[in-house]
């Protein structure tokens, strides 16, 4: 009789099962209230009384091996199970992966930042909460000059020498403190205006702003630099500079680009004339340079700025500004295949 219940220890400790229906017709034959153990522990009264302790104990470990392995391969077999409900079938195909939306504002913004790294600009980037000094006092700009009010600017009301930065110059100042000339660097970034919201203007919008200094820096090189600059954006190479003013640099442009009269759109968005403007420029003040540490009298350069937005708007064809930050789904997904 032990022999026999030996042979069924090792027959317990072997087996195995793949499916919750042979682990219970496993323990209804071991543990079950008619199976082996049952019937082995009625033999204890039939044993002769110098066995019933080694028969007991022998009966006792073929219990102990039984209701381990019922255990373990429950266990076993969940595990699968929940790991199949995590992963599903792993022979199945894959489920390709849903392409992601870049938002125009990045396309628009990345292509201008890889344009001009081509031709030596790094980008630098500044704070948005900024203060009087940089956005405004060190761009030639003092307190109380009537210029001030071309830019309606969000200050904040704790502090009225901090605000929200009106332009991306405030990164030009704080990297002239920084770095001596040469200079060539891109600012990108967004900047707060205190203007009403319509289909045109927004009280957030984006610049990407330009800076180089050097020995010898004149206005034909800042010509130049524009000239490559709408070629490579928009595939065409006729600008003009109108005069314009602008504090912090002298003398000042506003930037056109001939987009041409060829579509009704064309006609739409030049009003007719074919030009269409998409930014201002011009040559930096020496009291900026000053104001920076900078040696007006050995260093010269230009400064430019263009709208992210606008351009955006105009190569994709965006009648509203507010679609730009409405976080539409509908309209982001236009731009999924725009890396």
């Amino acid at each position: 009789m032990i022999d026999k219940i030996k042979d069924l220890i090792a027959e317990a400790e072997a087996f195995t099962a793949q499916s919750k229906d042979e682990i219970e017709a496993f323990r209804i034959k071991f543990l079950g209230s008619k199976g082996l153990l049952k019937e082995f522990y009625g033999e204890i009264k039939n044993v002769a009384n110098e066995q019933k302790k080694e028969f007991g104990q022998i009966v006792n470990q073929l219990k102990n091996t039984a209701q381990d392995k019922v255990n373990a391969l429950k266990e076993e077999l969940e595990s699968k199970e929940e790991d199949k409900g995590v992963y599903g079938d792993l022979s199945r195909p894959g489920v390709p992966l849903q392409l992601g939306a870049r938002h125009p504002i990045s396309i628009v913004k990345n292509q201008i930042i890889d344009i001009f790294s081509r031709i030596g600009f790094n980008v630098s980037e500044g704070p948005e909460i900024e203060d009087d000094w940089h956005n405004f006092t060190a761009l030639n700009l003092p307190e109380y000059h009537p210029a001030r009010d071309m830019q309606d600017t969000f200050f904040i009301q704790t502090n009225p020498d901090i605000l929200l930065r009106t332009h991306t110059s405030s990164v030009q100042v704080r990297y002239m403190e920084d770095n001596q000339p040469p200079i060539r660097t891109i600012s990108p970034g967004r900047v707060y205006r205190n203007e009403a919201i319509s289909a045109r203007s927004h009280c957030f919008f984006h610049q990407v702003e330009g800076l180089y200094i050097d020995n010898n820096v004149s206005f034909a090189d800042l010509k130049q630099t524009l000239q490559y600059f709408t070629t490579e954006m928009f595939g065409k190479s006729k600008i003009r500079l109108r005069p314009s003013y602008f504090p912090f640099t002298e003398p000042s442009a506003e930037i056109d680009v001939y987009w041409g009269l060829e579509t009704e759109s064309d006609y739409k968005i030049t009003k007719g004339t074919g030009w269409l403007e998409i930014g201002g420029c011009g040559m930096v003040d020496p009291n900026v340079l000053k104001n920076c540490n900078i040696d007006s009298n050995e260093y010269s350069g230009f400064a430019f700025g263009v709208g992210v937005d606008r351009i955006a708007m105009l190569l994709y064809q965006i009648s509203d500004i507010r679609l730009l930050s409405e976080n539409d789904v509908r309209f982001l997904e236009q731009f999924k295949s725009a890396l």
